[in-house]
């Protein structure tokens, strides 16, 4: 299974055509909400990710930009099939879409953690592909 434009796309009209408040996530009870609700909280995630990603890549010199790519690329992969892989017990079934998303976002959040750490290293940590500026 791959997460790509096509399923954002899909999210991001989900969300538009039944939009979700935070009082109705934290009040969730019954399936549809939920999976909006974890939806949602994916779209978030991945809107900082991006945001991150982008600000991180500017700070890179050409060929630092294309590793970091390489790496995000295999990572989305890693992300993906990983989820897939987690979520597999309830493909078909209601809850599918809040466990897939509920994945998606822990993954996301944890990859948010890491490109996080790496613009904030200290000079002369060796294992810091650039130090802060």
């Amino acid at each position: 299974m791959k997460i790509g434009i096509s399923s954002a796309l899909a999210i991001s009209l989900g969300l538009l055509a039944a939009p979700v408040w935070a009082d109705d996530c934290a009040n969730a009870m019954d399936q549809l909400t939920l999976n909006q609700c974890a939806a949602a909280d994916y779209a978030a995630q991945d809107k900082r990710l991006n945001q991150l990603y982008g600000d991180y890549r500017k700070r890179l010199d050409d060929g630092q930009k294309q590793q970091l790519k390489d790496v995000q690329l295999a990572w989305i992969k890693f992300r993906d099939l990983a989820c897939a892989f987690e979520s597999a017990s309830v493909e078909g079934g209601s809850a599918y879409p809040m466990v897939l998303n509920g994945c998606l976002t822990q993954k996301t959040a944890a990859r948010v953690k890491e490109l996080e750490q790496l613009a904030v290293c200290e000079e002369g940590d060796l294992s810091c592909p650039m130090p802060v500026q």
